[in-house]
């Protein structure tokens, strides 16, 4: 059996001959965890999400879901699916939705039964499970839409946008549930705007970019290179020097430069920053800061976001703006 629930490779979808939804995906899934997906609006989530599920076709794909290849329609039956924007019919209750939905999946009767029972006092919603969904608030479907993506006992569970239109109590819930979905032993797969519900749930991500994945792997990995220390000290206005002279190397009065030790550093007015993570690395420093009279205002560990992972990735280098939603336009593409 292999290690990955999803393993991608060169997932490609073109519309209509001209529009690059896709532009090549490469990316893989370990079964048991849970998996961020994250971009700006128009950049092929729900895409790839719609390709796994087999709702839209490729224009290539080479790659595997739970050990098949992508399309196996077997398979499916081990996947669970909540998508984007899901109308389910009001005049059902929310027992009847959870249970019809499990019939689809072919799910037995008595199996069923039990099941609808579980998953609603899982969700919290129990206590409107014989009200329409006609009376039910947006939170209040999304909860029976997981419901629902959990009837059929998944192996691998996709979550297309699950937190949309849900109230912090029923965010902080959802949390608990893909925890324990995890400790289970199952896969999730996680499309969200909300960066910082997915860096509180998520082992690893992939941020999409304008039909690429930019970046991919844990946050430590993403950011490793650019965790560092920030020392502020209390600007003395009658000293004649620099705060941090003779605290690190004088390169002509660079505001920025490495250390004999090989850490970066920058000097931002009162503030220094040191590419470290061990603090060892800048109890000398401190030390010549105290020798010297400044007065140390604040030391604290700066460890860059997933928003901030987010926003270097969705903006130009080149124009410091952010980048256009769609598709990048490449080479031999028709205006």
């Amino acid at each position: 059996m292999t290690d990955h629930a999803i393993d991608l490779h060169n997932v490609a979808k073109t519309y209509r001959g001209k529009v690059h939804a896709l532009r090549g995906i490469d990316m893989k899934v370990n079964r048991g965890e849970v998996f961020g997906l994250l971009g700006p609006n128009g950049a092929g989530k729900s895409t790839l999400v719609k390709i796994l599920m087999t709702v839209i076709r490729p224009s290539h794909c080479d790659g595997s879901v739970l050990g098949q290849r992508v399309g196996h329609k077997p398979t499916l039956a081990r996947v669970g699916y909540l998508p984007e924007h899901h109308q389910f019919p009001d005049y059902l209750t929310g027992a009847q939705v959870i249970d019809y939905y499990g019939a689809m999946g072919r799910v037995p009767k008595a199996d069923r039964k039990k099941r609808t029972a579980e998953l609603l006092d899982l969700v919290g919603m129990s206590d409107w499970a014989s009200k329409k969904l006609k009376g039910y608030s947006k939170g209040m479907r999304q909860r029976i839409g997981l419901a629902q993506a959990l009837i059929n006992d998944p192996q691998l569970v996709l979550l297309d946008e699950p937190t949309d239109g849900v109230d912090p109590v029923g965010r902080r819930d959802l949390r608990a549930i893909l925890t324990r979905l995890k400790d289970e032993g199952r896969t999730v797969f996680i499309n969200s705007h909300l960066l910082s519900e997915l860096e509180m749930v998520c082992d690893r991500v992939a941020i999409l970019v304008q039909g690429t994945v930019r970046s991919q792997g844990t946050i430590h990995e993403l950011t490793e290179d650019r965790h560092c220390y920030s020392i502020s000290v209390v600007p003395d206005s009658t000293a004649q020097r620099e705060p941090f002279e003779g605290v690190v190397p004088s390169l002509q009065g660079a505001k920025r430069g490495a250390l004999d030790s090989g850490e970066w550093y920058e000097i931002d007015g009162p503030t220094l920053r040191v590419g470290a993570e061990d603090p060892a690395r800048i109890r000398p420093m401190l030390a010549k800061l105290i020798t010297s009279g400044a007065t140390i205002r604040e030391v604290r560990q700066v460890r860059p976001s997933l928003e901030d992972l987010f926003m270097e990735a969705v903006t130009d280098p080149n124009t410091g703006q952010a980048l256009a939603p769609g598709a990048a336009k490449q080479k031999g593409d028709r205006p």
